[in-house]
């Protein structure tokens, strides 16, 4: 059975991306294989698609779904961050796209078993590559009032942050904290209930920022972002679907710095930085889903895409 999984802005990915016969493209985030689906059926024949996710159950997905005799599929159980090493292993020295579609996908929300959802009652796992060692109970019941609130405040945007937080060491010494509903419903005591008249769910902004920290996903897209242009070939292309303002952030001011001729002080007589533009954006705004598709799939609301190409 394949994942339950709605791919968002398909047809924008597709336009960006670019994708010709012959060519190859590494789709980074395979979650339920939908993009990478819609990838291959464009690079037949000839073409080699590279399918990358932290999440076991999408690579075993990916190997049901991704099927052609007209083009090599190689699927890896990885962190994306690792592209150049995993390219290194195929001899392959670059590729002509990348995709990355960003934050969590609907199997993990609501099949995955692991804590990602309030909605459920699971253990507070939030581990995305379940080999990795730290989970949302480990962070939750071991880091101090301070670190605790910086997650909440720093990746949720959580105007609560300091009462939660204090409120989690509170409840932790009473019994530790292990399961998704035990924390919402602290999260839920710990706002004000004037608060609680929002349109979304009191644990949401937590649950998001907990997970981020779990799963290391900024630092892996900086780390990402900052080398990306080195295994693009040239007119190689990059797109990235964010659905967190701070995943939007990095792209934006990556791809603006990789585009940039000079980054010698202003009141620099001379350029001696000798930097060259490295690559050209696609989309000089933001591109949002249609009211449509959102209509079809809110979990799409979010969403952020970015591109550039490779000069």
């Amino acid at each position: 059975m394949s994942l339950e999984h709605i791919p968002v802005m398909p047809k924008e990915v597709a336009f960006y991306l670019g994708c010709r016969p012959g060519k190859i493209y590494a789709d980074c985030t395979l979650g339920g294989a939908g993009h990478a689906r819609r990838i291959l059926e464009k690079i037949i024949p000839g073409g080699v698609l590279i399918g990358i996710d932290q999440d076991k159950d999408a690579i075993w997905n990916a190997k049901k779904v991704l099927k052609s005799a007209d083009v090599s599929v190689h699927l890896f159980h990885d962190n994306f961050i690792n592209l150049p090493d995993i390219l290194q292993h195929l001899k392959i020295a670059a590729v002509d796209g990348i995709l990355l579609d960003l934050g969590i996908s609907l199997h993990q929300l609501k099949a995955s078993g692991r804590g990602f959802s309030f909605h459920k009652d699971e253990p507070l796992d939030m581990r995305m590559d379940v080999t990795s060692k730290t989970t949302a109970e480990d962070l939750i019941n071991r880091l101090e009032e301070k670190e605790l609130k910086k997650i909440f405040y720093t990746y949720g945007e959580e105007r609560w942050a300091a009462q939660i937080a204090k409120k989690i060491v509170n409840q932790r010494e009473l019994c530790a904290i292990k399961s998704s509903a035990h924390l919402a419903q602290i999260v839920r005591e710990a706002i004000p209930k004037p608060a609680l008249s929002q349109k979304i769910h009191p644990a949401t902004r937590v649950f998001m920022a907990l997970r981020i920290a779990v799963n290391r996903e900024l630092e892996m897209l900086d780390l990402f972002m900052e080398n990306v242009a080195a295994i693009l070939n040239p007119k190689g292309r990059l797109c990235v679907l964010s659905f967190h303002s701070l995943e939007d952030r990095i792209v934006k001011h990556r791809i603006k710095a990789l585009e940039k001729v000079c980054v010698c002080p202003p009141n620099f007589p001379k350029c001696i930085c000798n930097q060259k533009r490295v690559l050209r954006s696609l989309t000089k705004k933001v591109v949002r889903p249609t009211e449509n598709e959102i209509d079809k799939n809110p979990m799409a609301r979010s969403t952020k895409l970015r591109a550039a190409e490779k000069i």
